[in-house]
């Protein structure tokens, strides 16, 4: 072989090893970012040529693909948008798409890894390709309860079933009709969508799982009293000072209880009647005592810090470090300075406790159904972590229990039936109106459900009204809607 040719031979040899390189690197690296690139016109026609599966809800479809005369073939509708659209999400033509669209879109495309042969059997008969169906966990009447429930109110409401993690209802207000965003024409779809964004309630944002969260208020008293019992330092019986006023240290700040004066009346109160009555001083003491660390650990433990795949992708609550601030510490151990949690974290952390301390992991899929009926996963109740021990678990419930029944959570009672619960009035600022919350659970002693409720500005009204008066009824409904079935 002369020269010239081994040189040609060794020039077409690394250009064949460059493009296999390549090649590779990007069906093997880059496919999925190249697929979910809003450019990418040919991945769009493709998913859109394919008949998407359905979401359903208590086996009504609530978002399915219908077949229309267009170069899109199918076009994507939504029953009842509003009350589904936090867990739909949407899908549309240049703008992505969020929810369970978002997160399951493969088997919803039928473009999974499990789907291959469904989907090359396709290509062989000449069958119009089509995607998996996902059923999901939501019981239709309760998500109609709470939805209902909220009224006119910003908020959130999430319920969950204590024993496997099953989330019942998840409802975000403002809300928004995904159907706006479903057309075929991209102009439309983007003046919809900046409608959107520019809507000062925010409806795009899932309250229950995603943006800047809340201020828990005094629900964390259950985290706080949590770490405290775990210590094996303190029972319920416990006793710590009970001044009307506190002066935070190394502040100009005063705290006080939310009734004024005295948590009980008494020089010293208990945590089981600070809990009770959610007095804020105590519990501010209480959390000094414990520490930053104990109170982080118990939070991190609960699911803090942490995000989960619902499937959508959660925000992760925080109890940020106070960096040895110790009036800082004393603020977020009831609910306040910069502590920020979800519903669905309220709710997890109530579905732990009425579930002996084992705390399941959260999801709203309850199966995946491929078009010939046969099952591509099924839901499987997974144990997220057991953060706290029976024992302690029993204790809360005992004073979460006395909370309905005659301290600050009594609009939550439901005759008959012993209901679980604590209230949470917090702060967001000097004269800005109060987040309103509840969680609990029911029955007391046999859990069928756990509710988280927040209700945001004031419920329109300022700092005039508490937990107990708006969304403990909320939650009440939520709770009965269950255990009625």
């Amino acid at each position: 072989m002369n020269k010239e040719l081994k040189r040609v031979s060794i020039v077409v040899l690394a250009m064949f090893v460059a493009l296999l390189v390549s090649s590779t690197y990007i069906t093997g690296v880059q496919a999925d970012s190249l697929r979910a690139d809003s450019r990418n016109s040919r991945a769009i026609l493709e998913s859109y040529s394919a008949q998407r599966g359905a979401i359903i809800v208590d086996g009504k479809a609530v978002a399915e693909s219908k077949a229309v005369d267009d170069q899109y073939k199918f076009l994507r509708t939504y029953s009842d948008g509003d009350l589904y659209s936090p867990i739909t999400g949407y899908f549309t033509l240049g703008q992505g798409a969020t929810g369970i669209e978002n997160a399951l879109n493969k088997q919803l495309t039928g473009s999974s890894n499990e789907q291959f042969f469904d989907k090359l059997n396709s290509l062989l008969t000449g069958k119009d390709p089509e995607g998996a169906s996902v059923n999901t966990t939501i019981d239709a009447a309760v998500q109609k309860t709470a939805y209902d429930a909220l009224g006119d109110n910003t908020g959130s409401v999430v319920a969950i079933e204590p024993s496997t993690g099953k989330i019942l209802a998840m409802v975000s207000k403002g809300s928004y009709d995904p159907n706006q965003l479903a057309s075929h024409d991209p102009a439309t779809v983007k003046k919809a969508y900046d409608s959107l964004i520019n809507d000062s309630s925010q409806p795009l944002i899932n309250r229950a799982i995603q943006g800047n969260l809340y201020f828990p208020g005094s629900t964390f008293k259950l985290v706080v009293a949590a770490a405290a019992f775990e210590s094996g330092d303190y029972t319920k019986d416990s006793k710590l000072p009970n001044p009307a006023t506190l002066k935070l240290p190394g502040s100009s700040h005063t705290i006080n209880n939310a009734e004024g004066g005295a948590c009980g009346g008494g020089s010293t109160v208990t945590i089981e009647t600070a809990l009770i009555d959610s007095c804020n001083i105590p519990f501010a003491e209480l959390g000094a005592k414990l520490g930053y660390d104990e109170i982080n650990d118990m939070a991190k433990k609960f699911g803090f810090e942490s995000t989960l795949d619902i499937p959508q992708r959660t925000e992760a609550s925080v109890f940020p470090s106070t960096d040895g601030d110790e009036a800082t510490l004393m603020l977020q151990s009831f609910g306040q300075g910069s502590v920020r949690e979800s519903p669905l974290q309220v709710a997890m952390t109530t579905a732990a406790i009425a579930n002996g301390g084992k705390e399941m992991t959260p999801t709203l899929v309850e199966s995946i159904v491929n078009p010939d009926l046969s099952t591509l996963e099924k839901f499987q109740g997974k144990t997220l972590g057991t953060p706290i021990s029976e024992s302690t678990a029993s204790t809360l419930t005992t004073l979460m229990t006395e909370v309905v029944a005659k301290g600050t959570g009594t609009n939550a009672r439901i005759s008959g039936v012993d209901v679980a619960g604590k209230t949470g009035t917090a702060e967001n600022g000097t004269g800005d109106p109060y987040t309103l919350w509840f969680t609990g659970f029911a029955p007391a002693k046999n859990p069928k459900v756990a509710v988280a409720v927040v209700v945001g500005n004031g419920a329109g009204k300022g700092q005039t009204l508490v937990g107990n008066s708006v969304a403990a009824p909320i939650a009440k409904q939520v709770m009965e809607a269950v255990l009625n079935k």
